[in-house]
């Protein structure tokens, strides 16, 4: 018997995904929704984690203010130029899509990936302490946390694929 392919894999050079049609629409309709959140005016509190504080005690709040003020747009800008650079090569309607990837576009999927995830613990309020594979299978956000475990699993081998070089 053969064994599996892994949903993401270095092949020399360039890298793999693996994964199926589905998988890909649905990451691809993640970033796309992760785009709009990013156009909406800041302040939204699912992209904290996007944009953590740089200081964190309550007598520096006015150095981490600035500090927003100061980095934000080119946060923002290279979140949106990655999605950019994904979106580029990851068009799932595209019959003959081509899942070979230069490790240029690899990274870029790998932060718009983890982009994805970050906002999506932040809306399920998702700690160190919190184990995701602990949830009884009729709490009402059990979808989103497994979504949260497939973007982490994907996540994960593409981490793996870049460190194989």
């Amino acid at each position: 018997m053969a064994k599996p392919r892994p949903p993401i894999e270095r092949l020399g050079a360039s890298f793999r995904i693996n994964l199926d049609e589905e998988e890909r629409e649905l990451i691809g309709r993640l970033m796309g929704e992760l785009r709009e959140l990013l156009a909406e005016p800041s302040g939204d509190d699912r992209l904290r984690r996007l944009f953590p504080a740089a200081y964190h005690a309550e007598a520096d709040r006015a150095k981490d203010e600035e500090y927003q003020r100061l980095m934000r747009d080119e946060l923002l800008a290279s979140r949106l130029t990655g999605l950019d650079t994904v979106e580029a090569f990851f068009d799932t309607s595209d019959p003959d899509w081509d899942e070979s990837l230069t490790e240029g576009q690899m990274t870029a999927f790998v932060q718009a990936l983890n982009g994805v995830r970050l906002v999506l613990g932040t809306i399920l309020d998702i700690s160190e302490e919190h184990d995701v594979d602990d949830m009884d299978d009729d709490h009402p956000l059990v979808g989103e946390f497994q979504l949260y475990n497939f973007l982490s699993w994907v996540l994960d081998w593409s981490i793996r694929a870049l460190q194989a070089g």
